[in-house]
């Protein structure tokens, strides 16, 4: 079952993004708190929104995206910041089943990126019909303080 993420999941939310971060070996940019989540996923106004699985009452997998707007289309899309399924629930359609979810929540594009060396992922995404976007450049600009010190490794 795919369900909205609460305020009462900011640490299941949290503990999710350590296990993604360990998977992407990107374990010490992770930097966030539960606090922060609290106020940017369940605020009056969030930033983003959260999609989780709820395989009979333990969460197994998130979506983490936001709206986007497509000027060209003239239309909403989302960007999806974060898709993770936890290992042992793998190949089971907790992916698919979320992205859809995603898809039918706006008549734009659903975007995202996905790291070069994760095959696996690339070969879903192009089992599932999409394709990577020619020709464009993932940029990013990070403030002052996201090289703060990290926290203690999550999930752990």
């Amino acid at each position: 079952m795919i369900r909205p993420a609460t305020a009462d999941d900011a640490e299941e939310v949290l503990a999710l993004i350590g296990e993604l971060a360990v998977f992407e070996q990107m374990e010490d940019e992770v930097v966030c708190t539960a606090d922060d989540l609290q106020r940017a996923l369940f605020a009056p106004d969030p930033v983003a929104r959260v999609s989780l699985v709820d395989e009979g009452g333990e969460v197994v997998g998130m979506a983490l995206w936001f709206f986007t707007f497509s000027t060209f289309l003239g239309r909403r899309g989302i960007w999806l910041e974060e898709l993770f399924v936890r290992e042992p629930h793998r190949g089971r359609g907790h992916g698919r089943a979320l992205l859809a979810h995603l898809r039918g929540l706006v008549d734009g594009r659903v975007e995202w990126a996905v790291l070069d060396w994760n095959r696996r992922a690339i070969d879903f995404y192009d089992a599932l019909g999409a394709r990577p976007v020619e020709g464009w450049t993932t940029y990013r600009w990070l403030p002052d303080e996201a090289h703060r010190q990290p926290n203690p490794p999550l999930g752990r």
